[in-house]
């Protein structure tokens, strides 16, 4: 008997089994039609339809809500790195008296920017009409306050010139806000810790010229930050001649664990030191977590969407079993069947990837624009700086992240169109036609 699956017509062209390539022209000629809609199969369209859209949202979502995640982190450390000090010493045997001597040590070692001196107290402001709001004090030298870009290359109003004279106090814009003071007005504080009298302690009330307003862009330290002169600091808190902590300046923030043996040695005293990743490690790990959790819960959103692909194909089976049967009567193999089927459904999860992608990336390229809109739409504040730190909605897409929200998008797609098309290359002609 010959075998019609391996032999050549009249004309010497190759049976449909012997496709020259994968994915053969003929193959793709019928995914192709099975795709297209027609009136009885509507029913089998729409799924796909819902295939697609649940694909594409469930891929922009992803996208969109990683880089915006992804933005907060970025935003967050340069806020508070621009702020704080990457390292910070605090003295354990004896006060810091020569701090400037040490600032200077500091200073001179590889990988340090700047060291900088700072007294720290918390006290009560009250500005106009007696408003009056908690506020964290930082004694600095004016020079050190010229080197913290974040804070003085975003001054809203006034200058640097009264703080440099010891006059004059620097204040975040939130905090003038809440206070109803401007440049020139005058910002009151009140220490509990204060002078020591016959009747007990007295709380240091005491009144500074605001001299500039800044705005770093991260509402927590807008409302609660006040930056005063060293000297003016240290008489204030009573702490003169010394400082309680040195705040170190890195050129690579994460280095402070190899620089951490160099400040010691260059201290030459005992000392303690803390870095930024310590101070906010419960808020850095809780983002992480945050970060990790969405991730798995928005994958759902793809995962459910595949399903539908499982679905729309099996009922695409079920309905095409007779045109199955004889293409394989005509010397189509199972494989062939088998790519015929895995072409169809995973069109549906390429296009919709595709387009997931696009529209993740046109909306995380203007995501404050789109926030402000619907903000305006709805007349409400819509991602308040009050809640969330940052001032505006941040987004910032990573490479490696996103070519991983397409590759588990295309691989569930593509998981997804195996059994129904394992289920339609294993369908028996004869059963097929048996009752045609």
């Amino acid at each position: 008997m010959t075998d019609t699956s391996t032999s050549v017509d009249d004309t010497g062209a190759k049976p449909l089994s012997e496709p020259a390539r994968p994915f053969s022209a003929f193959e793709r000629l019928v995914a192709w039609r099975y795709l297209r809609a027609r009136r009885k199969e509507a029913f089998i369209s729409v799924i796909a339809g819902f295939s697609f859209v649940g694909i594409m949202l469930g891929v922009a979502t992803l996208i969109i809500v990683m880089a915006v995640m992804n933005g907060f982190r970025t935003q967050l450390i340069e806020r508070i790195l621009g702020v704080n000090g990457h390292m910070i010493v605090q003295p354990i045997d004896q006060p810091f008296n020569d701090y400037a001597e040490l600032a200077k040590k500091f200073s001179a070692v590889d990988g340090v920017v700047e060291a900088i001196p700072l007294v720290e107290g918390q006290t009560l402001a009250s500005g106009q009409g007696g408003a009056g709001t908690g506020a964290y004090v930082r004694g600095i030298r004016a020079d050190d306050l010229e080197q913290l870009k974040m804070v003085s290359g975003n001054i809203q109003t006034g200058d640097l010139v009264g703080f440099a004279t010891g006059e004059g106090v620097a204040l975040g814009s939130r905090m003038a806000e809440s206070l109803g003071l401007s440049v020139g007005d005058t910002i009151t504080l009140i220490a509990p810790d204060g002078d020591v009298t016959p009747f007990g302690t007295t709380p240091r009330v005491k009144g500074y010229p605001v001299s500039a307003i800044f705005e770093v862009g991260m509402s927590e330290y807008d409302a609660t930050i006040i930056y005063m002169p060293l000297e003016e600091a240290q008489l204030y808190f009573n702490s003169e001649g010394t400082v309680q902590s040195i705040e170190i300046m890195l050129d690579n923030p994460d280095n402070v664990d190899e620089m951490r043996g160099k400040i010691e040695a260059a201290a030459g005293r005992q000392i303690f030191i803390t870095d930024w990743r310590q101070r906010n490690r419960t808020f850095f790990n809780a983002l992480q977590v945050e970060r990790n959790v969405m991730f798995l819960i928005l994958t759902l959103i793809i995962l459910v969407a595949a399903l539908n692909i499982v679905s729309g194909l099996i009922m695409l089976v079920k309905d095409k079993g007779r045109d199955i049967a004889i293409l394989r009567t005509m010397g189509a193999t199972s494989s062939s069947i088998m790519r015929i089927f895995f072409m169809t459904g995973a069109a549906i999860g390429v296009a919709g990837t595709i387009a997931g992608f696009l529209l993740g990336v046109v909306v995380c390229l203007n995501i404050e624009s789109i926030r402000q809109f619907f903000s305006w739409v709805s007349g409400t504040v819509i991602f308040d700086p009050e809640l969330y730190f940052l001032s505006q909605l941040p987004a910032d897409m990573e490479t490696g992240e996103t070519l991983t929200v397409l590759f588990v998008a295309l691989g569930l797609s593509f998981i997804a169109t195996l059994i129904p098309s394992w289920r339609a290359s294993r369908l028996d002609p004869v059963q097929a036609l048996r009752y045609e």
